[in-house]
C-alpha cells in the first residue's frame, strides 16, 4: 500500500448498475474508491492509481477478469502483483471456488451477493494485502 490514510479499491466491471451497487455499498467502509468498466481500463487504472485492492468481474470485454489477475500475480513490481484481489462473478460457487485460488486470487464472491458478505470479504482481502506488503518493508 501506498502512504494513503485511506484504502483504495478500484471496482472492474462493465455492468454500470452492479458497479453502482458495489461503489453505494462500500461508501461507509472508509475507502476511496475508483472505477473502471473492462479490463483494458483496469489494467490502466492499476497502474496509474496502485489501489490496494480489486473487486474484479471475471467477464469483461476486451480483456478478461483472469487475464487481469494474472497480469497482477505476475508483474515484476511487488506493488502491483500484491494487489489485494477480490473476484466477482456470476460463473457459479463451485467453479469460482476452482478457478479463483488457481489464478491467484485472494477470495471470490458470487453475483447475486449479500451486502454483509462482501463488506466481510473486502476486509479480509485488504488485510491480507496489508500483511504482503508489509512483510517486503
Amino acid at each position: 500500500m501506498t502512504d494513503r490514510t485511506r484504502p483504495l479499491i478500484l471496482i472492474a466491471d462493465d455492468d454500470p448498475d452492479l458497479r453502482n451497487l458495489v461503489h453505494i455499498t462500500l461508501e461507509g467502509f472508509d475507502c476511496d474508491i475508483i472505477e473502471a468498466n473492462d479490463g483494458e481500463d483496469t489494467l490502466e487504472k492499476l497502474h496509474e492509481e496502485s489501489p490496494d485492492m480489486v473487486i474484479l468481474d471475471v467477464m469483461m470485454p476486451r480483456i478478461t477478469g483472469w487475464e487481469v489477475l494474472r497480469h497482477i500475480r505476475s508483474h515484476e513490481n511487488k506493488a502491483v502483483a500484491d494487489t489485494g484481489v477480490l473476484m466477482l462473478t456470476g460463473i457459479g460457487e463451485t467453479l469460482n471456488e476452482l478457478s479463483s485460488p488457481m489464478y491467484g486470487a485472494d477470495d471470490y464472491i458470487d453475483k447475486p451477493f449479500q451486502t454483509s458478505e462482501l463488506l466481510f470479504k473486502v476486509r479480509r482481502v485488504l488485510s491480507k494485502a496489508r500483511r504482503r506488503k508489509a512483510k517486503e518493508s
